[in-house]
């Protein structure tokens, strides 16, 4: 009975030095630190037996996660070509993009970060609508669509998937308690780590969920 895994890699660190909440604003790219970042995560699935098989390497279409796979990419595709294959190109999928937040161009953490004013504070409990406006129950329910059909397109196969922290988390949540409703103060999503989802690919079946973070000691 055959069975895909989908490897979910969140992006590296975002240069950011105004600390703006930039969610799907453009022109946020990786950061030196998140370029390593993603160098290692690289290297880490370049050996993996299972995941240096994949056959794709799918992105969130925005500048940080488009730049994560491009440095998988660069890891994976001489270790292709060694065995003879031929190289994989990046494709995106806008179901794997940053939640949409209505606070998007303001900063957070400094002077007069917007979620931290009073009237927003109270949108920061909202488990079932979060500030950002988007509720997880919608984008756990785009991840899983994107999941699902890629895991009927892909039989007995490895995906490379790179996404943000939010859709990741979401998703998982989603798949080991049965409601995508979390805190996210405890997400378990570090900088370019790795949650790796396999189903069984006749009943759609979660048979494994694990988490690794390769870039953990990154400096």
């Amino acid at each position: 009975m055959p069975s895909t895994t989908l490897h979910f890699v969140r992006h590296g660190k975002v240069e950011n030095p105004d600390h703006l909440l930039y969610e799907r604003l453009p022109g946020f790219h990786l950061s030196e630190l998140g370029v390593r970042m993603a160098q290692a995560t690289a290297r880490y699935i370049a050996a993996d037996p299972g995941m240096s098989q994949a056959a794709t390497v799918i992105s969130s279409p925005l500048e940080r996660t488009r730049e994560t796979a491009g440095e998988i990419l660069k890891e994976l595709n001489p270790v292709r070509q060694g065995r003879g294959e031929a190289p994989l190109a990046l494709s995106t999928d806008v179901r794997l993009i940053e939640a949409g937040n209505n606070f998007r161009g303001t900063r957070v953490g400094h002077g007069q970060g917007a979620l931290w004013r009073p009237r927003n504070i109270r949108l920061l409990s909202n488990l079932w609508r979060p500030s950002w406006g988007e509720s997880y129950r919608h984008i756990a329910a785009r991840v899983g669509a994107f999941a699902h059909e890629m895991t009927m397109e892909h039989p007995g196969e490895h995906l490379i998937v790179v996404s943000h922290e939010s859709p990741i988390f979401s998703f998982r949540h989603k798949l080991e308690t049965g409601h995508p409703e979390h805190n996210m103060l405890l997400r378990h999503t570090a900088l370019a780590s790795v949650t790796s989802v396999t189903f069984d690919c006749e009943s759609g079946k979660v048979l494994d969920i694990s988490y690794v973070d390769p870039a953990a000691d990154v400096s």
